[in-house]
């Protein structure tokens, strides 16, 4: 499991780097593959590190508008670029990975949260995950609405 926290850093390092860029959905694999390249990513890292960034890179409307409904009191855009960044790759983790279970996907993402966010962040990546959590489990996951 310690190479999929890795990856899921190279993921959100990923994720960081193409928003700061400003590029489209469709620079997210370049820009892992030359992260991958400049700071000698381990093949077994890459794997689930490229999972994460294909499902954000094909999915970040709804994963979007999943994060803004599990929001209280506060605004998308207004949120860090870090925590926007993390909570996209945790709810891709919640909703399209089976194999991992939900409570270890919110675990992961506040170590994350933790390593590169405010002090702020992780209590505020649990909160938002934990909701996301919750309304899946009371509806179903959001393409089955």
């Amino acid at each position: 499991m310690k190479e999929r926290s890795r990856a899921r850093g190279w993921a959100v390092q990923t994720l960081y780097a193409w928003e700061s860029r400003g590029a489209d959905e469709a620079s997210l694999v370049p820009i892992l593959h030359e992260l991958a390249e400049n700071l000698r990513m381990s093949p077994r890292n890459r794997l689930y590190s490229e999972v994460l960034v294909h499902l954000v890179a094909d999915r970040r409307a709804e994963i979007d508008r999943i994060i803004e409904q599990n929001l209280t009191n506060w605004s998308f855009a207004r949120l860090a670029v870090i925590d926007r960044n993390i909570l996209r790759l945790g709810v891709a983790e919640l909703l399209y990975v089976d194999d991992v279970p939900p409570k270890v996907t919110i675990r992961e993402m506040l170590r994350l949260a933790e390593r590169y966010g405010t002090p702020e962040s992780p209590r505020f990546i649990n909160g938002v995950l934990d909701a996301v959590m919750r309304n899946c489990e009371v509806g179903g996951k959001p393409e089955q609405q």
